[in-house]
């Protein structure tokens, strides 16, 4: 075995145990989020919850690789029949409803909130960190989200999206708490996520 010192991108690493305890209890906190239940407005029949929350946090602060895994998780054990998502639901159905393109959108979401989150480290500004939110936890969710939406009803595309808008402020919330509540993390636990900027160093490995 030799030695050699090379970048080795984080969607390639092993996962530590670390990593795999974050992934689960990131998970579970996504399904905790959803017991307060789910408000709805208007005629859409897509709820409004807290679950969004825990997938933007996921992003933030497991990066885009943990925290694709950590939704993922969940969503498979939704699709395995536990009653994970808000109101207790759960079962492959779900992810036939006209609001399932949110579910898939959490997916996207995550990668690019954990994408972006890695390359604004180690100083994670506010500014900088509510664009990249607000581009992965709401742009695209969205964008899954609502043509998916629009096809399974029928509904015209615009009329779709102009129904969206009702989640917005809620959306937007959960971006400022998400930014607040990752600096701090970020700030007393360095390391969480690894820096993908121009400061990034090389990491050996054995081959």
């Amino acid at each position: 075995m030799t030695q050699h010192s090379i970048d080795r991108p984080a969607a390639t690493r092993s996962f530590t145990a670390r990593d795999l305890a974050s992934i689960a209890t990131f998970a579970a906190l996504i399904a905790a989020l959803g017991l307060p239940g789910a408000l709805q407005i208007g005629a859409s029949g897509i709820p409004i919850t807290f679950q969004t929350l825990g997938v933007m946090l996921a992003g933030a602060i497991l990066g885009a690789r943990n925290g694709f895994f950590a939704v993922l998780l969940l969503e498979v054990l939704v699709a395995a029949g536990l009653p994970l998502l808000s109101g207790g639901r759960g079962g492959i159905a779900v992810f036939v409803t006209p609001g399932a393109g949110y579910l898939v959108g959490w997916l996207l979401g995550v990668l690019v909130i954990g994408w972006f989150t890695a390359r604004l480290l180690p100083r994670y500004r506010l500014l900088p960190a509510l664009g990249a939110t607000v581009l992965g936890g709401i742009v695209a969710i969205y964008l899954i989200g609502v043509p998916w939406f629009a096809l399974s009803t029928g509904t015209p595309l615009w009329v779709a999206l102009t129904g969206a808008f009702v989640f917005l402020p809620g959306d937007i919330l959960k971006v400022v708490i998400t930014v607040l509540v990752a600096k701090q993390v970020h700030r007393a636990w360095p390391g969480l996520i690894t820096p993908r900027g121009k400061s990034a160093r090389t990491e050996p490995i054995s081959v």
